[in-house]
């Protein structure tokens, strides 16, 4: 449980941590609030089995996992969810864009989705930083 904890010292990784958490807890919310367009409704048009199910549980995961890296607290454990999360929406909503209209609209598109994955990814390398929950539990 240590090595989960352990982060370094650096001050700078709370504005990762402001990114990656504000944006997932906002999106996480959202498919609640607007289940049609961002939640349910959006995996039923993009094909994704079982989308009264997969709405509300990712939306879980978003808010339950930007709440934690906001805090800094199982700041890697949240960042694997997230990881996750991203690699799937990317494969699953960027692959038509890329088939239909090509590479750069395809990165067009996804900008605010390599930024979480590359966030993410950040956090689960370097953990919470020195403004963590992990950092006060962690030594």
């Amino acid at each position: 449980m240590k090595n989960i904890l352990k982060t370094d010292g650096s001050s700078t990784t709370l504005i990762i941590r402001l990114m990656v958490g504000v944006v997932f807890l906002s999106e996480g919310i959202q498919k609640f609030l607007f289940g049609e367009t961002l939640g349910a409704g959006r995996f039923a048009e993009i094909g994704l089995p079982n989308p009264e199910f997969l709405g509300p549980f990712v939306g879980s995961f978003e808010i339950t996992c930007g709440t934690l890296v906001l805090l800094g607290l199982l700041t890697r454990l949240a960042a694997i969810s997230l990881l996750c999360i991203m690699l799937v929406a990317m494969a699953t909503t960027k692959a038509d864009t890329f088939a239909n209209a090509g590479f750069w609209a395809m990165m067009h598109g996804s900008r605010t989705d390599w930024a979480m994955l590359l966030g993410s990814l950040f956090l689960l390398i370097r953990g919470g930083g020195r403004w963590s929950v992990d950092r006060k539990i962690g030594g």
